[in-house]
This record gives structure tokens, sequence and C-alpha cells, in this order.
């Protein structure tokens, strides 16, 4: 059994959790590993987060006399790690945060599988003020700690040095991650990303997505090379690229001025299928998405029949309320399914108890206030602590996370809803005033609203996808007002058969509609002149077969 496997095994996941302790496996270390041994001056090696030493012990079988320097701050990791490397005079290990350290020297070789940690985990704005302060770069309060060991490794690269890092693929798709992509950019450094989207997870318990960058400080800066790897057979993908670096091409290629940090990279990798159709306009043209309402202590402030009467809380200090996904099966949440909800003694209320003078409600704040209610991260920046989001009643509600595609559901109760959904407010325009909410609805329900609204998911492990509200906001989607009179009754037909029947088979017709009219007719013409890296669905699937079609 291998080291990890027996600290693993002997390590509650409490506590694996807490210092975000997830193991990079053996084959992906061997490449990491390879990557840094590519450069043949490599003498001194940084590992940021050294956990028991993969990284090091891999490149010490390949190379014995390197000179290692690593960094952990839990100290049952580092005593294990200490034991393992107490003979290796050249391996340096300090119990300390990589982070307020180690500024000031530079290496040959980085090579990391950093922390992945939610950024109200950690002292983020003061590891922000210290990166900020070397880097004399501006980055974003949501930076996620895994990109911040990121560009610390950057900073401290040798010339023709080289680094291996890798983190969750989070940042290439989120709006923390602009800025550090444009440091990217900036500092001419990306050589290589491999997105990794295996069908099971990289990490054992770990909820994301992977990626692999491999950097290098060196004179071959002209391009940057993207390359899906979808199953571990795939993993020699990155074995030939770094054989045959600087000559060899991924899966696309880029010159550093063709990408763009203000957009989602996964335009650059991934099927883009807004492509396929005409006439979009923004999400936000028809309607609003904001987050749920988010109250810090959902144990304290949500409330089931039984909850009530024992705490004798009047219905007034009440809020009708959705809490949990699981309670919503369908795409119509009714009045009479919220009232289900509180005869099995459900939770279905929300803990209201500002500007009350009801002596139960204030000796139910005061118990909040006794275990500390008051005093976690949201509640201590409400006045008062116990006051609720303003969030009305969304007329739609829209999944946060999902595996089958993005899901909608017409919030019929007219009840409040915890974060567990995201709330779709139609926008009050002239332009919405010709778009009934029943039509924004139905073409909500349909495939093709799903896979135009895809090409804005954040994809975690094992198939979940998740969407923020302005990763939806900025979505595309088809514009209804093109529509005629008669397609819109046909619509509203079919939607109004399939509210009574649940019959699929009428959101599957609207769906005929919606590509009948607004799906784009690809011509060979156009297809021989589109440009590869800006569509890599048409380039692989259509302007290829085309092209050999045509030569032969």
């Amino acid at each position: 059994m291998d080291l990890e496997k027996i600290y693993t095994k002997k390590t509650a996941l409490e506590h694996r959790k807490e210092f975000a302790q997830f193991f990079t496996p053996q084959p992906i270390a061997n490449l990491m590993a390879d990557w840094l041994l590519g450069n043949e001056a490599l003498k001194t090696v940084l590992e940021p987060a050294f956990g028991l030493g993969i990284f090091s012990r891999t490149l010490l079988k390949k190379k014995k006399n390197l000179k290692i320097k690593g960094f952990d701050i839990d100290e049952n990791i580092f005593n294990d790690a200490s034991d393992v490397f107490k003979e290796n005079k050249n391996v340096s290990l300090n119990l300390e945060d990589y982070m307020y350290n180690e500024w000031k020297n530079k290496y040959d070789g980085i090579i990391c599988n950093p922390p992945y940690l939610k950024f109200h985990d950690y002292d983020n704005k003061e590891i922000l003020k210290e990166v900020e302060s070397y880097l004399k770069f501006k980055f974003n309060g949501f930076t996620n700690l895994y990109t911040l060991f990121l560009l610390k490794s950057i900073f401290q690269l040798k010339k023709g040095g080289r680094i291996a890092y890798i983190i969750p693929s989070e940042f290439l798709n989120s709006d923390y991650g602009k800025l550090v992509k444009e440091y990217l950019l900036k500092t001419n450094t990306l050589r290589h990303l491999f997105v990794i989207d295996f069908k099971e997870n990289v990490f054992d318990n770990a909820m994301t997505t992977a990626s692999i960058l491999l950097l290098s400080n060196d004179e071959h800066n002209s391009k940057i090379q993207i390359t899906n790897i979808q199953s571990k057979s795939d993993l020699q993908l990155i074995e030939g690229y770094i054989n045959s670096y600087p000559n060899g091409n991924g899966e696309f290629t880029f010159k550093p001025s063709e990408l763009d940090a203000n957009v989602k990279w996964r335009q650059y990798y991934q099927v883009q299928n807004a492509l396929n159709y005409k006439n979009l306009v923004p999400f936000s043209t028809y309607a609003k998405v904001v987050r749920g309402i988010a109250t810090g202590a959902n144990e304290y402030f949500t409330f089931r029949k039984s909850k009530a009467e024992k705490h004798s809380i009047p219905n007034e200090n009440l809020l009708p309320c959705i809490c949990r996904a699981k309670d919503v099966r369908g795409n119509f949440f009714t009045k009479s399914n919220y009232e289900s909800l509180i005869e099995n003694d459900e939770l279905a209320y929300l803990f209201n108890g500002k500007d009350s003078e009801n002596k139960m409600v204030a000796e139910y704040i005061v118990l909040g206030e006794n275990e500390k209610v008051n005093e976690k991260y949201l509640t201590k920046k409400r006045k008062p602590w116990y006051s609720l989001e303003n969030r009305p009643p969304a007329p739609i509600w829209v999944s946060v996370f999902n595996r089958k595609g993005v899901k909608f559901i017409r919030n019929e109760a007219n009840i409040s809803n915890l974060t567990t959904f995201h709330c779709v407010y139609p926008t009050k325009s002239d332009l919405f005033s010709d778009i009934p909410i029943d039509l924004l609805f139905a073409y909500l329900l349909t495939d093709v609203a799903k896979e135009i609204f895809s090409d804005n998911r954040r994809e975690y492990g094992n198939g979940l996808k998740k969407f923020e509200p302005n990763d939806l906001n900025k979505s595309k989607m088809l514009d209804l007002s093109k529509l005629s009179q008669k397609q819109v009754e046909s619509i509203l037909n079919l939607y109004s058969r399939f509210k009574d029947t649940k019959n699929e088979q009428c959101i599957k017709q609207i769906d005929e509609i919606l590509r009948l009219e607004f799906a784009i007719a690809i011509s060979h013409t156009d297809l021989q002149f589109a440009p590869a890296n800006a569509a890599p669905k048409i380039a692989k699937e259509y302007v290829l077969p085309l092209l050999k079609t045509k030569q032969t």
C-alpha cells in the first residue's frame, strides 16, 4: 500500500477536508515530474503544498541529486513526510504557510497540487494583499487560494525554469479567473493547458474537475496549446507533448494574443452550442437571475410546523420558503405541493423576527445569540443579525447544481427560496411586454435552451454541473420576439397541454418549432473558411471531413 493510501486510511475525512488534502494519482505525478525534468538545468525544486511529497519522491527516483524545498501547514502530514525524507539531506521541509514565506527565492522547477478551499475558509484578504504587493497586480477579492499558489510560483520561477500545476478547472470559466488568466498571458509562461474531464473524479472525495498547467520561463512563448483529456488512456497525449516540446502541438493551438482573458475559456476547447443558432440575445434581455436567500445559519432560520409550535412562533414571523432541492420534483411547484410539505412536517418556513414585538420571537432571538448564531460569517454582517435578505418570491426558479442540464421550475406557489435555487425575475421592459411569461418558461423547458445554457456551465466531478447567477445572465438564448404570432400560439397551446398532461412530447414539439426557426444551415463554403480556433465543434466535426471529401 502506498503512503497516500496509508495516510488516507488512518486520517479522518474531516481532517483531510479541513486541509484540502486530495492526493495526486501516481500516473499524473509521473507526467508532471517529467515536465520539470525536461529542463536539463534542473537543480532546485520547490513543492509548495508538500503533503507526503509524491512529486518529490517521483522526481528523486529519476534524478537523485535535486535540492528540494517543501511547505505544509498540517502538522500531522508534515510529521509523516519528515519521517519519509529524514535520510535525504537535500530535502528541506518547512511547517509554514507557503503564501507568507519564500518570496525572495527562485527555482528551476516548481511542482504542485495546491489546496482547494472556499474563499471564506481562509484569510483571503490578507493573502491577497501579500500577493498583490509582490506581483504589482490587482486580483478579484474572490480569487481562490489554489490560483494564488500558482501566481506566486510564477513569480518565483527562474529564467529557463518550468512549472507543473494540477488545479481545478473552475478558474477557466469563473469571474475571479479573468485576472488570473490575464496574469498568465501577461507573463508569457503558459505553454500547455490540459483540461481533464474524466467521467470519474480525478481526486477521491473532491467534487471538481481538474486541469494540468505546464508553464515555462523560456523563449518558446509564441503559442499556447490546449488539449482535452477525457480518459486515462488520453494521458499519453501529455507524455507525447512533453517529449516533443517545443515542437509538438496540442488539440488546439493559439497565439497568446488570440486568447481573451475576459471570456470563459471553455469556448477555446469545447463545443459551443450557441454557434448552431441565429438571432441570439443575452438571457438578461428577458430575465434577471439572482441567487436565493442566504441565511448563514440554515439550522437556526429554517422551520417546520413542529418547530414553530415548539417555540410558539406566530405565522406572521414565518416566511413561506422552499428550503431543499429534493422537495421540488417536477417543473411546477404548486400551492398544493407546498401545503403537502407543511402537512408532512417538512422544512417550509424561514424565521423572520425583524420588527416583531412578540415575546416568543424575542426569546428565540435570544436563543440564537446564546448559540452564537449572530457571530457567523453572514449573520454578523446584517443589522439586525436575524433579518432576512430582501428577495421577493420569484416566478421561476433554476437549479444551482445539475447533471442532466439546467432545470427551471415554475413557482406557482409564490413562495421564497433558499440558495438551493436561483431566482429568475422576468425583465420589465417594452421588449418583454410582448413576451408572455408562459412563452419564456416554455422555452426554458426545451433541450435547445439547455444546450445553449450549457456553454456557460461550470463543471465538477462525476458529471455534476453548476450555474452561478451571472453564468445564466450572460448566457445566450433565442430571441423569442422573432417568432410569428402563429408560432407563439402553437407553443403556448403545447405548453398548456404539457401542464395538464405532463406529456414530454409536447416539449419536444416546442423544441422542433424553435430549431426549425433558429437553427443555422452551414454551407460548404462557410465551413471552408470557418475559424478553427473560434469553433472547435465546426472545425473538428465539419470542416476537416468536408475538406477531405472535397479533395477526393
